[in-house]
């Protein structure tokens, strides 16, 4: 796999990650790499909040991946932690050469590392090929998600 970064995020490499976020049918559709502004502001409001971890896998000095990690403190689980993993996303000539492994082991770790005691994630009902790597991976699709856009 060579030598692999996973360091969090800059300004310098939301161009990169955003670039990720629309390289697929349905990021296309909700992402416009031609305008930052919006990325950046989001950027800065992640930077403020300490459960908020955005993150970049670097290879020679490449974003080859991202991924977003949010830590959830609550009352349900006798006032479990969680975790939530978000945007998963691997430059599409690395796709099936165990980054994204890597990421999710990371995501792992780091949640333990938190306190965590459960980690969730969503992926969209079209994503088939995302949902076999998840469940390799030892998640279980345990629950139905909703959304409501404002």
């Amino acid at each position: 796999m060579g030598d692999l970064e996973i360091r969090p995020a800059t300004g310098d490499d939301v161009p990169a990650i955003v670039a990720m976020l629309a390289d697929d049918p349905l990021g296309a559709q909700r992402e416009s790499p031609e305008d930052l502004a919006p990325y950046l502001a989001a950027l800065e409001r992640l930077r403020d909040d300490p459960n908020q971890h955005l993150v970049v896998a670097v290879r020679e000095g490449r974003i080859v991946g991202t991924m977003q990690l949010t830590i959830i403190p609550g009352l349900s689980r006798k006032g479990a932690i969680r975790s939530i993993i978000e945007a998963v996303r691997i430059q599409a000539d690395e796709r099936g050469s165990g980054l994204g492994t890597r990421l999710i082991e990371w995501a792992v770790d780091e949640s333990r590392r938190q306190g965590c005691q459960l980690v969730q994630l969503t992926s969209d009902s079209s994503r088939t090929d995302a949902h076999r790597f998840y469940e390799r991976l030892g998640f279980e699709a345990s629950h139905v998600g909703f959304k409501l856009l404002l």
